[in-house]
């Protein structure tokens, strides 16, 4: 392919809204173009991209007795009631109404179409096991899209469901499939992990992640440094040594912190450590309904693990000043548990503590000798804070957390009969009695991964792409379009390589050499090859591996075996 032919535009600067490497290149890069918050039009080498690496998730399916499908965008509202999910997704789900007057959603996720689609069909034990996915536009309707495909409003996603007759067999659909994933990111040639994740509102009780690591990542891991232990920060158990602690006995005593607003500030106060203090938090559900949350003063709450120890549908949200103020007749920095009316719920790490400090809910007080069911009720000790590098991993007795920052790629989960049993989907098993079909779900964002790649495999000058979702494979400078004889080296250097399905793009423009190379570095195609009037007269022609900067130099006969030696090290 020519750049002549092509409808390629670079950039030498990027949008100001593009704060990361990868949103930056990829718009520089011509490879996505914006048309409004969240929304991104795909040029034809971003397309290019994207259409490798679907053909890789349907090569490894397939491969994996997936059989693919495609389900409709557009949702009527009855299916989503059918699950409850019309009112937990929030605002999240784009809802409409036709002309009709009728309720309908744009497609955040699929279950309850992939329910209702085969509900209708299995009937009988031997049926089942079926697994299907699609490669499908998914749009939620994001608060604020940032960092291009990362959060953004409409995306690709491939998602796969998986159908049986027992847990058992549920559970070794969910290995078929997640072996499948680990081949597809395998062969990007990336560096990833798989680490334990929440649900979130899709359900089940088992989950995994795939994360592209990188430093841009939105979501922190902690991966233990002796065993294969893998989790998302949001549900990686954060083990404690129980430390005791006693503060001063007595009656529970106010005193005066004027100013103290933090742990910081109420530590150089009172001397006590932050780890001693008792840190109170307040956070409300969706129903407006109250929550306080006790850690200590060196930790951090976790929403995630708070949710779960609550019982609640989604993480809960953190009070406003105004809110804690109305709450509790005190600014936040000055309140604690003591004279609530609401749940009261401490991190773990606290129960060997007595006689600690907490806000007298009065500004610039605190009060000193309060101890746990005593001045105050409590709904109990959960692990409610994130974990830490260097935390203790709970699968083996030696390791210790090691931090990381992540992309997330992937997503697997054991879905159980949450949604077969509320839209009844049945079958009848060997003994003729009445069962619930068995799910799973499986999820990867593929318009997502493209940039999560770019992310980690870029420099200062541009994309660095893996071969295996390179656009094109080799990038030809002519540096002398109008140079017949140069034109045609590029031309029949060209035909060569694409016989051997090796794909080539040809920058032909009429622009200077220095622009070419940069925009080369830009594009980031594994192989350079410049070709121009004085390596003609002198035979010698340069091919420029991108991912090491590496240069090779050879003869107008030997360059297209160059090529191909140059490639076959790179894949």
């Amino acid at each position: 392919m020519k750049w002549s032919k092509t409808h390629l535009f670079t950039f030498k600067e990027a949008p100001n809204d593009a704060e990361i490497p990868s949103h930056k290149f990829m718009i520089r890069a011509g490879l996505i173009k914006k048309i409004g918050p969240g929304l991104y039009t795909f040029g034809s080498l971003g397309l290019r991209s994207l259409r490798k690496f679907e053909n890789i998730i349907r090569e490894e399916l397939e491969t994996s007795e997936c059989q693919e499908l495609l389900m409709p965008m557009v949702h009527p509202r009855e299916l989503w009631e059918e699950t409850d999910r019309w009112n937990e997704m929030g605002d999240g789900l784009l809802k409409f109404k036709n002309r009709n007057d009728q309720w309908f959603c744009l497609g955040a996720t699929h279950e309850e179409v992939i329910t209702d689609y085969i509900r209708h069909d299995i009937k009988s034990y031997r049926h089942l096991p079926q697994s299907l996915y699609q490669i499908q536009t998914k749009y939620r309707d994001e608060v604020r899209p940032r960092f291009g495909l990362m959060r953004c409003r409409e995306f690709l996603m491939k998602d796969a469901y998986s159908f049986d007759r027992s847990e058992k067999e549920a559970h070794d659909s969910y290995d078929r499939l997640f072996a499948a994933y680990k081949r597809i990111f395998d062969r990007l040639g990336v560096e990833y992990r798989h680490v334990m994740a929440d649900s979130g509102n899709i359900g089940g009780n088992k989950s995994q992640e795939f994360q592209v690591l990188a430093e841009a990542g939105e979501d922190a891991l902690m991966v233990c440094d002796s065993c294969d232990y893998a989790a998302n920060v949001e549900i990686a158990p954060s083990i404690s040594s129980q430390e005791d602690y006693e503060g001063e006995a007595g009656e529970p005593t106010k005193f005066d912190t004027p100013g103290d607003r933090s742990i910081a500030d109420l530590e150089k106060t009172t001397g006590v450590e932050a780890k001693f203090l008792v840190k109170t938090m307040f956070f409300k559900d969706e129903e407006g309904n109250s929550y306080c949350v006790l850690l200590r003063g060196s930790d951090e709450a976790n929403d995630i693990k708070i949710k779960k120890a609550i019982g609640l549908n989604n993480p809960p949200e953190l009070l406003t000043e105004d809110e804690v103020l109305k709450l509790t007749g005190a600014h936040p920095g000055s309140c604690g548990p003591v004279g609530l009316n609401i749940p009261v719920y401490a991190d773990e790490a606290l129960t060997n503590y007595k006689n600690f400090i907490v806000g007298a809910n009065e500004d610039d007080k605190h009060i000193k000798s309060v101890n746990f069911n005593k001045d105050f009720e409590m709904a109990g000790f959960y692990d409610l804070k994130s974990a830490k590098q260097d935390d203790k991993c709970p699968s083996c007795d030696s390791g210790r957390y090691k931090s990381f920052r992540g992309i997330e790629v992937g997503h697997c989960f054991y879905l159980g009969t949450k949604y077969s049993q509320k839209m009844n989907a049945n079958f009848l098993d060997e003994n003729g009695k009445s069962q619930f079909i068995e799910m799973g779900c499986y999820g990867i964002g593929v318009s997502r991964t493209i940039q999560a790649v770019i992310e980690q495999s870029h420099d200062d000058n541009g994309i660095v792409w893996p071969m295996a979702l390179a656009p094109y494979h080799v990038h030809i400078c002519n540096l002398d379009p109008k140079d017949e004889q140069v034109t045609a080296i590029c031309d029949s250097l060209e035909a060569e390589l694409q016989k051997e399905k090796i794909e080539v793009f040809v920058d032909d423009r009429k622009e200077r050499p220095g622009v070419k190379f940069k925009d080369a570095d830009l594009i980031g195609l594994p192989i350079r090859v410049v070709v121009g009037g004085k390596g003609v007269k002198s035979d010698s022609f340069e091919v420029v591996v991108r991912k090491t900067g590496e240069k090779l130099s050879t003869s107008q006969k030997d360059l297209a075996e160059t090529c191909r030696k140059a490639l076959s090290q790179l894949s």
